[in-house]
């Protein structure tokens, strides 16, 4: 990039691949969070429905203002850019950002809901080995003490 690193042999595509490597270790965390979620539709729905309003309140003003000529086509057009883009941005609200937070919901609850099951069983599974190992092993227990210890005579009264 610079004339010292030409000069010491170092290519420029490397020392540029190294600085990309580097900025992207600073910012991975960034970038997943980002890429991740529904940021960036959102942000581009939000910027599309501001973009829009304010194309058709300046359409509407210049359609009021100059009703004829090039400039009347021109405020008309723009009138209609803008109720199109506020409109669609609205359209896709309702029929894919709603379903989808709801969907997200569904499936969320859904896992909440089998993670209870699934420590409910092995909390019962533990309980029902437990019951049935915990006899079973203090038998086998008392069988080896008693092997262990001399019979002892009994005493006659």
């Amino acid at each position: 990039m610079t004339e010292g690193q030409r000069s010491k042999g170092i290519p420029p595509t490397f020392t540029e691949e190294r600085a990309i490597e580097e900025w992207m270790e600073e910012h991975l965390t960034e970038l997943k969070q980002s890429v991740s979620g529904q940021r960036i539709l959102y942000t581009s729905l939000v910027i599309s429905f501001v973009i829009g309003l304010a194309a058709h309140i300046g359409g509407y003003v210049l359609l009021t203002s100059v009703p004829s000529g090039y400039i009347g086509l021109l405020a008309d057009l723009l009138h209609a850019l803008g109720w199109s883009l506020w409109t669609g941005v609205v359209v896709v609200v309702f029929v894919q950002v709603i379903p989808e937070t709801k969907r997200r919901q569904i499936k969320q609850a859904i896992e909440a809901y089998e993670a209870v099951r699934r420590d409910k069983a092995r909390v019962s599974a533990i309980r029902e080995g437990g019951v049935l190992e915990r006899p079973l092993a203090k038998r086998a227990e008392r069988e080896q003490n008693q092997k262990r210890r001399p019979s002892r005579p009994r005493k006659s009264a």
